[in-house]
């Protein structure tokens, strides 16, 4: 299987997930300058005319560094659309993001439609999905996507509840284009472990978001390196849909983490009474007890550099 050429030269096998507020400008910039893809949620751009300005001044931005820097390496852009009733923008930034020629999208919560995929197609683009199941992913490449993305068990944000090796494992058996693996996936030694159990790249977010460059509060950048897993709630109260949420955020709008109302899953809100997801509720995987700092984002790929060649290294010794 040969990978599409936009994701052939990474400095390293890793695509930042797109995060709900957090992920703005400054971290995909920094993301991308650091060789990997940088992403973020279309919906983050609000008002939606502030989609074309984030694109328009991040391909310019990426453009300029790599003029002045012409051996570096560096990653492509994506952007992430929801597909769903409730996303009233979808066909607005869609459009976007044809204009701009955006190289990746992630696309999530349903397949995409015919019409979106041809249009990203036509200039080139590839269109990777989130699943959380075999069948999910069987849905997906049914309706034409390029890739996947396997959200395992122990994600941040919207997540599954399978075992990486039983979602990778299956996916392999039925589809050998690319895949990235989301869950708990914090350390170069994590990156490789992906790879090792058949998958393509590793789909990071919760390890960005004690970065500098993330759009998020001091409270939640140190509520992110003081906890451990056993901090991180699953629940679909928030959205209507499961997924992983730190306790701190949950006891502090009044709620008790341990004792949640299940909501309606056939809607999807981003509002729960008085605490809005994302903003109040602090979305989080299990990898954040391997969090212990807040670095820049170039220097946090500088670690998982050498903490995924190490690992290469210490494998290569026993065998």
């Amino acid at each position: 299987m040969t990978l599409p050429a936009v994701l052939q030269d990474l400095s390293l096998p890793v695509i930042a997930s797109p995060m709900f507020i957090a992920s703005g400008p400054a971290l995909v910039a920094a993301q991308c300058k650091a060789g990997i893809v940088g992403s973020f949620p279309a919906l983050n751009a609000r008002p939606k005319e502030l989609l074309d300005t984030w694109l328009t001044d991040l391909q310019a931005e990426l453009a300029a560094y790599q003029a002045v820097n012409p051996g570096a390496r560096v990653g492509p852009i994506a952007v992430n659309q929801i597909v769903h009733q409730s996303n009233e923008r979808l066909e607005h930034d869609v459009d976007v993001c044809v204009r701009h020629k955006v190289p990746i999208i992630i696309s999530s919560l349903r397949a995409p439609p015919v019409e979106m995929l041809d249009a990203i197609h036509s200039y080139g683009g590839i269109v990777l999905h989130d699943v959380i199941s075999l069948r999910h992913a069987q849905k997906a490449l049914e309706a034409g996507v390029d890739g996947l993305v396997l959200v395992a068990s122990g994600a941040g944000g919207h997540a599954g509840t399978l075992s990486p090796f039983a979602l990778v494992g299956e996916v392999r058996r039925i589809f050998d284009g690319p895949i990235a693996l989301s869950g708990s996936i914090a350390t170069g030694d994590a990156i490789l472990a992906a790879q090792a159990m058949g998958a393509d790249f590793a789909y990071i977010g919760s390890r960005f978001l004690a970065t500098q460059e993330s759009n998020v509060t001091e409270e939640y950048r140190k509520a992110i390196i003081e906890s451990s897993a056993a901090d991180v709630v699953y629940t679909n109260l928030f959205t209507g849909v499961h997924g992983n949420y730190l306790k701190k955020s949950i006891l502090a709008a009044g709620l008790d983490p341990e004792n949640l109302p299940v909501s309606d899953k056939s809607k999807m809100s981003f509002d729960s009474g008085t605490a809005k997801a994302w903003r109040d509720i602090w979305g989080a995987g299990q990898g954040v007890g391997m969090m212990h700092d807040a670095p820049t984002t170039a220097e946090l790929l500088e670690r998982l550099k050498t903490e995924y060649n190490a690992a290469r290294a210490r494998l290569q010794l026993r065998t």
